[in-house]
């Protein structure tokens, strides 16, 4: 197919107050073409597809659709030039089905013909290879369909340039290799299609050519098939940085958190664990896999006390009375209280673990504000923190007193691991520690992970990709459809046999437990 520019941008730059999100970027997608947008947290990529979806205006530069100028003051605007961007966070309501998501905000002259929608719907399903049900309430939904209902609701509004925010940021393999089938299709029908995306192994395999950013600037494009990893991780990052893991052999490996037999149910009285039982030893990570909502963060939420369990016991080795102390019966303060130091990294990085209105200082000190003992607040101390955090783990921030919801979202969950990490915790709970960071930042949070197992710290990891948890962990334990399928070494296991754990979901399929 003839490559024509879609979408070209002309030195377009946008700044927030003293912050410059871009200057003088200047890139261009192709019709039938796959053009991945990589940089560090903070680097921009965001801000820039905005501009182009209509959500920012540039301050600065021009864009062109199809070879003409366009002026995009809206999102109202994009669709009229057939842009649809796919968020990082879905905007969908929970209550209503498929199709009225999809054909929600369209002008239609009297009532919506639901049926005529749901057999457009459908026709496009077909098209490209989708599987949804239009009938089927978003609640209901698992993370791969809430992404389908808003990629054929751009699709169904006629969109052939479509920009997809960390599009595979939430799926397992599997879902990953199907939206990659989709997106095939699309480009072989001539749609225009940009990913922005940290996962460089899947820019090598999806894309036809990357553009790269750093701080705000445009690097350079270069073809996919003409690259490598190291070379777009230098341009990104500015200096060659090595892509290996480094794992310790564990030191004097000791019980530090034993689970025994503890099964826990939701509201709606679903088992979400099923008789789960493993040991988590000082001096080393412990990785654990499964497909998403198999039951990995009640888990962890169950040990860090916000769970409530049916049954079962969680022990807690003491290593300061070298007693063992269950937390089963006690809230997350008693829990503290006791001594045990239990830092979570929750999946909803401002749901749970950050309030996106205080400033990072104010978040420093949530960790021990209870401690205070006078009415008025003891700022110096989270203010080291927090400055310490921001250089440490180069969080892009115009100073500590900024507001976390202002911060991009990689540079939100560096702050909140940093904060966590810094509590000199004993048992270190990290749920998606890298979700959304780029490749620099993620090997620093990795080396993170490994300094506190070298300090004697028990690290649970739970982690999305399968290639990482082998590098870094010591062992792996499966979770499919709330039971440990299996717990393997994680210096001889593969990813096909990790995968097969990951499918099983009954107790008869479980087999050996180490």
């Amino acid at each position: 197919m003839d490559k024509t520019a879609a979408i070209e941008l002309k030195n377009i730059t946008k700044t927030f107050g003293s912050v410059v999100a871009n200057k003088q970027v200047s890139l261009s997608v192709n019709r039938g073409e796959i053009l991945s947008i990589l940089g560090e947290n903070g680097s921009g990529k965001t801000t820039l597809m905005n501009m182009i979806s209509g959500i920012y205006f540039p301050d600065e530069g021009e864009i062109f659709i199809n070879g003409e100028e366009a002026v995009i003051a809206s999102p109202k605007d994009a669709f009229q030039y057939k842009i649809g961007m796919i968020h990082q966070h879905f905007k969908l309501v929970d209550v209503f089905s498929a199709t009225e998501n999809i054909v929600l905000g369209l002008e239609e002259k009297g009532r919506y013909n639901l049926k005529e929608a749901e057999q457009k719907v459908h026709a496009i399903c077909e098209q490209y290879g989708f599987e949804l049900d239009p009938h089927k309430k978003i609640y209901t939904m698992s993370v791969s369909e809430k992404q389908t209902v808003e990629i054929v609701k751009v699709l169904y509004r006629g969109a052939d340039i479509l920009i997809l925010d960390e599009p595979t940021a939430v799926l397992t393999p599997i879902e990953i290799r199907k939206l990659f089938s989709v997106l095939r299709k699309m480009r072989e029908d001539g749609k225009a299609i940009i990913i922005i995306t940290h996962k460089l192994n899947e820019v090598m395999e999806i894309s036809d050519r990357v553009s790269v950013l750093r701080k705000g600037e445009y690097i350079g494009t270069v073809n996919t098939a003409e690259t490598d990893e190291a070379e777009l991780t230098e341009m990104m990052v500015g200096k060659k940085i090595s892509l290996n893991i480094h794992r310790s052999e564990p030191k004097n490996p000791t019980p530090r958190l034993e689970v025994h037999h503890i099964n826990c149910s939701n509201r709606e009285g679903v088992k979400m664990l099923d008789d789960v039982s493993f040991t988590a030893q000082a001096g080393e990570i412990l990785g654990i896999a499964g497909i998403a909502g198999s039951g990995q963060r009640e888990l962890l939420e169950a040990i860090a006390g916000l769970q409530k369990l049916d049954s079962g016991a969680v022990l807690y080795n003491n290593p300061q009375t070298g007693k063992m102390d269950n937390l089963c019966s006690k809230t997350p303060l008693q829990i503290r209280e006791l001594g045990v130091r239990l830092s979570f990294v929750p999946e909803d990085r401002l749901g749970m673990g950050l309030v996106g209105n205080m400033d990072i200082v104010d978040n420093m000190m949530l960790r021990s504000y209870s401690k205070g003992k006078s009415m008025f607040l003891e700022r110096k101390a989270p203010r080291d923190l927090a400055e310490h955090i921001i250089d440490e783990l180069e969080v892009v921030t115009p100073n500590a007193n900024t507001p976390v919801r202002r911060l991009s979202g990689g540079n939100v969950q560096k702050v909140l691991v940093g904060r966590e990490i810094a509590a000199a915790p004993t048992v270190l709970m990290a749920a998606y520690p890298v979700r959304g960071l780029d490749i620099n930042s993620s090997y620093t949070i990795y080396n993170l992970l490994n300094e506190q197992k070298e300090n004697g710290v028990a690290v649970i990891f739970v982690g999305e990709d399968l290639d990482v948890l082998l590098e870094l962990c010591d062992r792996i334990l499966v979770i499919g459809s709330g039971h440990v399928t299996g717990v393997v070494d994680a210096r001889t296991a593969t990813k096909e046999e990790i995968g097969l754990l990951m499918t099983k979901t009954t107790v008869a399929e479980k087999g050996e437990r180490s």
